[in-house]
């Protein structure tokens, strides 16, 4: 059974859909750790409430954001993982940290990239009169929110809408796609070959697999 450690920063939604698909066996993996820049981080609870080990690592306590990412890297290398998902982890990786787990680290970013890489997405697609927003499944590469895209969902975006509305359906829609994607993963379905995303030995197209859901 292959190995996943989850990274988060915060609520850790996205974690908690991550541990209820292993436990229903949707996903066949097992999540060994937990892992958060953030000590106050809601996610760590919902670690401790699953019995899954979890572990926090405070910028404060390193030289650099270099020697925090080979520490996180010693770490997630001792446990033997097999896959590493950022779920709500808001700290831009390192290139070296993400060249030395090429086509094992996941993402996900609430904004159909490329529009909207980086913070206030929300915001921005509200500003410039968009008509839907969405949220994309990649891989990482040292490019920050440039991975190859694996899935991407769509909302709409309604006249009087604020940006708690777009949210909402984005996460729903997060809740969704995220376990799907990492499914994929743990059964062999998924893979990084030359900077692209491969399904099932085909290679996906620049959007990736996009549902018009």
């Amino acid at each position: 059974m292959k190995k996943i450690v989850v990274l988060i920063s915060g609520q850790g939604t996205n974690l908690q859909a991550l541990i209820d698909a292993c436990k229903s066996g949707m996903i066949p993996a097992q999540i060994v750790s937990v892992i958060s820049n953030k000590a106050d981080a809601f996610g760590l609870q919902r670690a401790k409430s699953a019995a899954i080990p979890s572990k926090v690592f405070l910028r404060q306590e390193f030289k650099s954001n270099l020697a925090m990412d080979r520490q996180i890297a010693h770490y997630i290398e001792s446990v033997q993982a097999d896959l590493i998902v950022l779920a709500g982890y808001m700290k831009i990786l390192s290139a070296e940290f993400t060249q030395r787990f090429a086509g094992r680290i996941l993402n996900i970013h609430p904004s159909l990239l490329p529009k909207y890489p980086g913070l206030h997405t929300y915001q921005q697609a509200l500003d410039a009169g968009e008509q839907e927003h969405g949220t994309t499944v990649h891989f990482v590469n040292e490019e920050v929110d440039g991975g190859p895209i694996i899935l991407q969902a769509k909302v709409p975006i309604f006249d009087n809408d604020c940006i708690a509305d777009i949210e909402e359906r984005v996460k729903e829609q997060e809740l969704r796609i995220y376990p799907l994607v990492v499914k994929w993963f743990v059964e062999d379905r998924l893979s990084l070959i030359d900077g692209k995303a491969f399904l099932d030995s085909q290679c996906l197209p620049k959007q990736g697999y996009a549902t018009e859901e």
